[in-house]
């Protein structure tokens, strides 16, 4: 199908997905892509669906929503391969615009080097570029990337455009046990985000059935030592952990809210205990949380944090 949802997203609110790219064409085969491995990669972009065929089906998706009285926030790129391959992704954009509805795009940012790309990534509202790894072996091992592509080209081309790009720009990172989760790829991650400066950045952990049985998310201190070193940098950074709990406002449920939030940002003992007073509530709270495996105690620095377990480690 070319379209699908809306699904509930923390990134986008109700995001209609559309899938401008045939499984699976892709410039990258990552250790961790829950659709599977690319049988063979590619980096020229070509033509898929054509503009018509996309805005047809979007405008019938959106009736079929709004006469269920459901709302679209986001219409989204996001295929089961990369939508910047569709030489068409720019035309696309320009067809859906009379919809009045802001477009997302959610790239893996390999092809950002090619000028034409950036071009077509410009006309979007809100864009998300993958960046796992800055070194280059790491970036290979994780990503996997068509053999011709240059990693300094594909990070030169995220410069370039996140100079000159006047939507809303943000990054998402794949946490992956044992490979980028040590302390210099994760310094090396923190400065490279720093000087891309997002909007927004995403921490995502591995929580669906990986390409490579031996992909693990971190644990949750790994997890919580990774958040606080690259927030040095970011201005905004959020977990993606595969929970989303009530994204959108508070439920009045205190344990429902303290795991809401701890899915999203680790939040220290003091702030824990001024939302449990806040609510009128007390410890034993916190303390079921724990015991029913939903909330994690971890130290960084001498501090106290709690972090919403990850739901499913693939392990």
């Amino acid at each position: 199908m070319l379209t699908f949802g809306p699904v509930p997203s923390r990134r986008l609110g109700r995001s209609l997905g559309i899938n401008n790219i045939p499984p699976k064409a892709c410039s990258y085969s990552c250790i961790y892509c829950q659709v599977g491995p690319t049988r063979a990669t590619e980096i020229v972009p070509r033509k898929f669906y054509t503009p018509d065929q996309i805005y047809q089906a979007v405008e019938k998706h959106l009736v079929q929503i709004r006469e269920k009285g459901d709302r679209v926030d986001y219409l989204t790129f996001v295929p089961d391969g990369e939508p910047t391959l569709d030489s068409r992704l720019s035309e696309s954009i320009e067809r859906l615009r009379p919809l009045g509805i802001p477009v997302a795009i959610i790239s893996n940012a390999s092809l950002i080097w090619r000028e034409e790309v950036r071009e077509s990534l410009m006309k979007a509202d809100w864009v998300s570029l993958k960046v796992d790894a800055i070194d280059e072996t790491l970036w290979r091992l994780i990503n996997r990337p068509h053999p011709s592509l240059d990693h300094q080209a594909i990070l030169d081309g995220m410069s370039a455009f996140t100079d000159d790009f006047r939507g809303t720009l943000a990054t998402e990172s794949m946490i992956v046990t044992g490979l980028n989760d040590n302390d210099q790829a994760v310094n090396d991650l923190a400065g490279v985000l720093g000087k891309l400066s997002p909007d927004i950045a995403y921490l995502s952990v591995p929580t669906r059935p990986p390409t490579e049985k031996s992909v693990h998310a971190p644990d949750e201190a790994t997890l919580n030592r990774v958040y606080q070193v690259i927030s040095r940098k970011v201005k905004d950074l959020e977990l993606l952990t595969g929970y989303e709990g009530n994204a959108f406002a508070s439920t009045g449920d205190v344990a429902e809210d303290l795991l809401a939030i701890t899915s999203v940002h680790p939040m220290r003992e003091e702030a824990v205990r001024k939302l449990l007073n806040k609510a009128g509530t007390h410890w034993h709270v916190v303390e079921k949380l724990i015991a029913d495996e939903q909330l994690k105690l971890t130290e960084y620095e001498g501090r106290k944090f709690y972090v919403r377990r990850i739901p499913d480690r693939c392990k």
